[in-house]
This record gives C-alpha cells, structure tokens and sequence, in this order.
C-alpha cells in the first residue's frame, strides 16, 4: 500500500526561490498522482530568524493554490497542533502523521499541504 504521507526538502542545495517553486509545483503535481494525502515541506524560516524568502513565497503560492481550491489547505508548521482545525484535519487523511516529529514544536521551517 502507497504512504499517504511525503516528505520533501525544498531547501536542500539552497536553490534561488523560483526555482523552489518549481520544484513545489513539480512535487505537489507528484505526489497527487501517488495518492498522497498530506505532503510536508521543508524550506527553512531563514537564518535572520525573520522569514526566509523560500517560506514567505512558498505560503503566498499556497494561499493562491487554497483560493482556487487546488489544494484543500495547508498547515504552516507553528500552527501544527492538536488544537488547530486543519491539523485534526490532516490527521484524519494521514493517521501516521501524529509520529511526526514536529507535531507540537512549533517549528516556522515546514508547512504541511493537505492535497
């Protein structure tokens, strides 16, 4: 049985932020056609502490994405906690998902897509 739940860093080889787009685009198309449920990014929250550019354009192309219901929402990962309604949501698609390592560590580095 295909994982219902990937896992892909977007800012391995610390690309240009286009090009990460890319890739995400690339890898949300991917992981539809593998059946995936949940998709996590990785893009960092930037070394200043204030934002990473990767995150910032990674959520404003989710928010269009969400918009035209192109994906059901996403969970940035400062968000990712039990008591959040798109979490419960996503553990619901993805029961595996309550083993990931940063459910309630509030980390700014990930976000988790619901496809």
């Amino acid at each position: 049985m295909a994982s219902t739940f990937r896992e892909i860093n977007l800012e391995e080889g610390k690309p240009f932020v286009d090009v990460a787009i890319r890739r995400l685009t690339f890898e949300l198309k991917q992981s539809e056609r593998m059946g995936v449920r949940v998709l996590k990014i990785i893009h960092g929250y930037g070394s200043s502490g204030t934002g990473g550019r990767i995150r910032v354009e990674a959520r404003r192309y989710l928010d269009r994405l969400a918009e035209k219901r192109e994906i059901t929402a996403y969970v940035p990962g400062e968000n990712f906690s039990i008591f959040d309604e798109n979490t419960r949501k996503a553990l619901q698609l993805c029961p595996e998902l309550r083993k990931d390592r940063d459910l309630e560590r509030h980390n700014n580095g990930v976000t988790f897509i619901l496809l």
